[in-house]
């Protein structure tokens, strides 16, 4: 359940970022996200440079990351209106 609640954070809407799944409708994806976490910012230093950005934004980009790397748990998503 815990999942869930993290998921909804995770939009695909055709109208933002061509409908790649971004942070909760804005033009931040999941993948800027996984980029900035893999060059080796940490959460503190990203949730500093990007105020409008929740840990349960991280939190719920990483999981959705997961969730896609294992294609027995792909879970579909709502499209954003």
């Amino acid at each position: 359940m815990a999942e869930q609640n993290l998921l909804v954070r995770i939009t695909i809407n055709p109208s933002v970022c061509n409908g790649r799944p971004s942070i909760r409708n804005m033009r931040f994806t999941v993948a800027q996200m996984l980029e900035l976490l893999a060059s080796g910012m940490s959460a503190e230093e990203i949730l500093e440079d990007y105020p409008y950005i929740g840990r349960k934004d991280i939190d719920a980009s990483l999981l959705y990351a997961a969730l896609i790397a294992n294609p027995q748990s792909i879970q579909p998503l709502a499209l954003a209106s």
